[in-house]
């Protein structure tokens, strides 16, 4: 495995913050959660369901809309203490747009190296989606500590062990897509570094109770 070369505190503060909850929660906005006053939104609702129930690391995935940026920061003020990231950021702008608003991590689905050369020009960090080992391998390559497995429904739960012998030390892993709150204690014991959840958190807007039996373990 190549030497690692990003060394930024933001990369090892997101990696200690999630060594003590490896959880993270992606909320996608809906197009009315953009146009109505914050407080009466589902998305607000979610998140207040998150917070009080402990989760400590939320992502709001980006979307081409003018009220987005408002959205985002109404989530941060009224959750200050949230570490708050971007989710499906695949475009320059977006990566410029969550940089400007001071996020403190932000995802993507994909592996570009475009767009990872210009997150380390503005200092931020983007966390890659991979899939293979040579995604991963050449995400390395480009500094990256932290990579975001998608979907990782797909490749399946042992996939982390049959590549962590031969590729030797790996960065650290994210595993995301299609998994859900009962998948927490058999993908972390299989090796993965964190999970990722999405809208398989809320059933029918009720709070999945196992999230919650999770936490609080």
């Amino acid at each position: 495995m190549s030497v690692l070369l990003n060394t930024s505190e933001t990369d090892l503060g997101l990696i200690r913050s999630l060594r003590i909850q490896p959880l993270l929660v992606v909320l996608r906005p809906e197009r009315i959660d953009l146009e109505a006053i914050f407080l009466t939104t589902r998305l607000c609702r979610q998140l207040d369901q998150l917070v009080e129930a402990g989760v400590q690391h939320v992502e709001i995935a980006w979307i081409d809309h003018p009220r987005w940026r408002d959205l985002v920061i109404a989530a941060r003020s009224r959750h200050p203490r949230l570490s708050l990231g971007a989710a499906s950021i695949t475009q320059q702008s977006a990566l410029q747009q969550v940089a400007e608003l001071g996020f403190s991590y932000a995802m993507s689905p994909l592996l570009d190296r475009e767009l990872q050369q210009r997150a380390k020009q503005l200092d931020f960090l983007l966390v890659p989606g991979v899939m293979t080992p040579s995604e991963i391998r050449q995400a390395c390559d480009l500094g990256c500590r932290l990579v975001k497995l998608f979907p990782a429904s797909v490749v399946g739960r042992s996939f982390y062990r049959q590549i962590a012998a031969p590729m030797g030390n790996l960065p650290f892993v994210i595993a995301a897509g299609g998994l859900r709150a009962g998948d927490l204690y058999s993908w972390l014991d299989a090796g993965y570094d964190a999970i990722a959840l999405g809208r398989t958190v809320f059933e029918n807007n009720d709070f999945d109770p196992s999230l919650t039996a999770w936490i609080g373990a």
